[in-house]
């Protein structure tokens, strides 16, 4: 058997027995069985544990990861971002198991390839929002805030009875947030120059580890000098 084929043969048993007996029940032993390979095979194309409960999540995440990929932008991007969380909350009711891997299963330190490609998705709804002047925080803060909301009203709906999970006890929240980080029009009044220095803020902003503006060669006191003239730009020319 392929290398290739083989790996997908010991993801795809992998998930169904996430599915039946959930993360506790992952055992690297476990799966190997179910896979018909030798444990060693298994560490040979996954390295250890870790490696292999990211390359589950990002398996059994893939249906979702390829229609938010597919996703043709809206005249709105606003309406982007609310169907965006429609479909990460439907995946994670639908999906329970890899849900909980992905996103209650908390490892610090590392990230599953999946869920650092789903931020990646945000941040450019988020960023094309920003573009148009309709974000009233950062790329970064509203990244934040989304992905906490999304996940936490997950989580919280899984931690019920299964009959118990109804989705319209969340979708308030979902309005709320994104009421609170958007603007759902852009002002008549706005000035174009404004609208300009409120992008580009978004687009310096500096990250948790990393400061576009610092890698780009410029001093930490003239990237912090930049931000404040675009600031100041922005609110003289409203």
């Amino acid at each position: 058997m392929a290398v290739e084929d083989q790996r997908e043969r010991i993801l795809s048993e992998a998930v169904k027995l996430l599915a039946a007996a959930g993360p506790s029940g992952l055992s690297t032993r476990a799966v190997a069985t179910a896979a018909g390979v030798q444990t060693p095979t298994l560490y040979r194309l996954f390295a250890d544990k870790d490696g292999l409960l990211d390359a589950v999540a990002t398996f059994g995440f893939e249906s979702y990861l390829a229609e938010k990929r597919a996703f043709e932008p809206a005249d709105d991007p606003i309406d982007d971002l609310r169907r965006g969380w429609d479909v990460h909350v439907a995946f994670g009711l639908a999906n329970p198991a890899i849900y909980t891997l992905m996103y209650g299963s908390v490892r610090p330190g590392r990230q599953p390839a999946a869920a650092a490609e789903n931020r990646a998705i945000l941040r450019g709804m988020l960023e094309r929002a920003n573009a148009q002047g309709l974000l009233r925080a950062s790329v970064e803060a509203a990244a934040v805030a989304i992905e906490a909301s999304t996940t936490g009203a997950v989580l919280l709906l899984l931690a019920q009875p299964e009959e118990a999970r109804d989705v319209e006890l969340i979708r308030p929240l979902r309005d709320i947030v994104l009421n609170a980080l958007t603007e759902q029009n852009a002002p008549a009044e706005s000035s174009p120059i404004a609208d300009r220095a409120q992008a580009l803020l978004g687009i310096v902003a500096p990250t948790k580890d990393v400061d576009p503006v610092t890698d780009a060669g410029f001093s930490g006191s003239e990237a912090g000098l930049l931000r404040e003239w675009l600031a100041r730009l922005n609110e003289a020319s409203r």
